[in-house]
């Protein structure tokens, strides 16, 4: 029985996040999700007490790859450069594969103004621009990059021009390779920022 709520629950989830990708937020209600599902509201209320609950559900859904993806870059034990260069990637393979996930991440000023919301939403970004962040620290100490600028714009601007390419590629109904484009920017940056000779990595 457990096992069986919990697979309800997933796919509660799930089902919120391909409303949100094809109709936006604005498109999402409980009525909605319960018809896709097949269930009525009611049975979709035992689960979830209100939508936004459900969001916080979806935030939490959201995060897991970051947690994940952490921790392989760190297990793997790349040079610096190489650690962003993996977790970047990551990302965008992980995006061209589950492009409805990428919706979550599109909505997020919305749902900061929403209080019960708006911790997992500043959290989700804060460790983001964290990790990468100490990535940054890492390659500064070892050389790889010039520790003339802050880590911390480094970082945002790493996290910033990948949610715009990942716009874009939405806009474009993804028409080209996402992880193509995101890996060109970054090179271009990381080679900006080499204390050495251009970076390359695949």
């Amino acid at each position: 029985m457990e096992d069986s709520i919990l697979h309800r629950k997933d796919r509660l989830i799930i089902t919120t996040i391909e409303i949100i990708n094809e109709l936006g937020i604005q498109g999402l209600s409980t009525r909605e999700i319960a018809r896709r599902q097949g269930v009525s509201e009611a049975t979709l209320f035992r689960h979830y007490k209100s939508k936004n609950e459900l969001l916080s559900a979806v935030l939490d859904y959201f995060s897991q790859f970051d947690e994940d993806i952490f921790l392989s870059t760190r297990m793997k034990k790349l040079k610096p450069l190489e650690a962003i260069t993996y977790l970047i990637t990551s990302y965008a393979e992980y995006y061209e594969n589950y492009p409805a996930i990428t919706s979550v991440m599109q909505i997020f000023d919305v749902l900061r103004y929403e209080p019960n919301l708006t911790d997992k939403v500043k959290n989700i970004l804060s460790n983001r621009t964290g990790f990468v962040k100490a990535l940054v620290e890492d390659a500064q100490r070892s050389n790889e990059i010039s520790p003339n600028t802050e880590s911390e714009d480094i970082a945002d601007i790493i996290n910033g021009f990948c949610r715009e390419i990942c716009l874009k590629w939405r806009l474009s109904d993804q028409a080209f390779s996402l992880r193509e484009r995101t890996l060109s920017a970054l090179h271009i940056f990381l080679n900006s920022l080499s204390q050495y000779s251009p970076f390359e990595s695949s």
